[in-house]
């Protein structure tokens, strides 16, 4: 069974950077999508970013459009979260979730319930 595990976290001040990595094992993640999702103390979880099972397409959420990049590394069976200009609103725990043979479009590639295996997430606090 797939698992996924989730790294990279951490206290960055606001303008900086991380990378989160996204690393599976019991299975391949060449057909699954991949969604990085957050949650801040008391809100719900959103949807950050999500990547495509093959074409490389990839959709944001507006608050981290030109900020965050995410990609996939299949033969590493990794996915990875690129955060850059980090701001006080990012902290959160982020997650991410392998969605099995799952074509995301731009209006349901947040869809949690699409999405099968849940790494155990990993902090992120932007402060100064």
């Amino acid at each position: 069974q797939l698992q996924l595990v989730e790294s990279g976290g951490g206290l960055v001040q606001p303008g900086g950077s991380l990378r989160l990595s996204c690393a599976a094992s019991g299975g391949t993640l060449d057909f699954y999508a991949i969604g990085w999702f957050r949650q801040a103390p008391g809100k719900e979880r959103e949807g950050v970013s999500c990547i495509s099972i093959s074409d490389g397409s990839t959709y944001y959420t507006d608050s981290v459009k030109g900020r965050f990049t995410i990609s996939r590394d299949n033969a590493k069976n990794t996915a990875y979260l690129q955060m850059n200009n980090l701001k006080p609103g990012d902290t959160a725990v982020y997650y991410c979730a392998a969605a099995e043979y799952f074509a995301p479009d731009a209006n349901a590639w947040h869809a949690q319930g699409e999405y099968d295996c849940w790494g155990q997430g990993t902090q992120v606090t932007v402060s100064s």
